[in-house]
């Protein structure tokens, strides 16, 4: 009996390893957040699987019954609708539940967007912060706060209809002049990294439709650059 976590594509299908493709066509059970999205990628794959809903609204629910068919001998492959799973993704209480029953987790190296975001971005690399998504009401404020005095490079997701919110409350809290990049639509045909100052992507972004995941990598505190 095993759990095996397994990062999928962010947008090009071709990105898949051959590891991956491997186990989760020996997989008895395909945990998947969206079986429609799931659906699409194992017929590219030619993977015929039985697939079952696993996703942020039913994780709690279903955790057991999950538990309970792994101790039965199932071999089960979770995977997220993009990226690697329990980033920004279901599959960390499932991991922390198998662990705790003594059930073998694997996880597989493999994609994530915040990775290439930051590396495109030119920012530096070698200390940074993921983020994620950031509070949308309760906490917000006070996050950033916290976050102005962060001298690490530092990554975020966040959804197309709230990136301009977003630039405009990192100029608020960071400075308009901080450095940042926003990466969209990664590995994708229209993949884009629009770099420079705050103020200058939200310029960018400010009269144009914008659409596709997002990651925005900011530079970090320079105090050298406040005094």
């Amino acid at each position: 009996m095993s759990l095996t976590i397994v990062p999928t594509p962010i947008g090009n299908l071709d990105d898949i390893t051959f590891r991956a493709v491997k186990v989760l066509t020996d997989a008895d059970l395909i945990l998947a957040e969206d079986t429609r999205n799931t659906g699409i990628l194992l017929k590219h794959l030619d993977i015929r699987k039985p697939m079952q809903s696993f996703h942020i609204f039913n994780e709690h629910k279903t955790l057991k019954g999950v538990v309970q068919k792994l101790k039965e001998g199932l071999q089960i492959a979770l995977v997220s609708d993009a990226g690697t799973p329990a980033i920004s993704d279901p599959g960390f209480l499932l991991v922390r539940e198998c662990i705790d029953e003594e059930i073998e987790v694997e996880c597989l190296p493999g994609a994530t967007a915040f990775v290439p975001a930051l590396v495109n971005s030119g920012l530096p690399s070698d200390s940074f912060v993921f983020e994620g998504f950031i509070p949308v009401k309760k906490g917000r404020k006070t996050k950033l706060e916290e976050l102005s005095e962060e001298k690490r490079t530092m990554i975020f997701y966040e959804s197309p209809h709230r990136l301009l919110r977003t630039l405009e409350d990192f100029i608020a809290h960071f400075g308009e002049e901080r450095k940042a990049c926003v990466s969209r639509e990664l590995t994708k045909i229209h993949e884009e990294n629009v770099r420079g100052s705050l103020s200058e992507i939200l310029a960018n972004f400010a009269n144009r439709p914008i659409k596709g995941e997002i990651v925005i990598t900011v530079e970090g505190l320079n105090r050298k650059k406040t005094k």
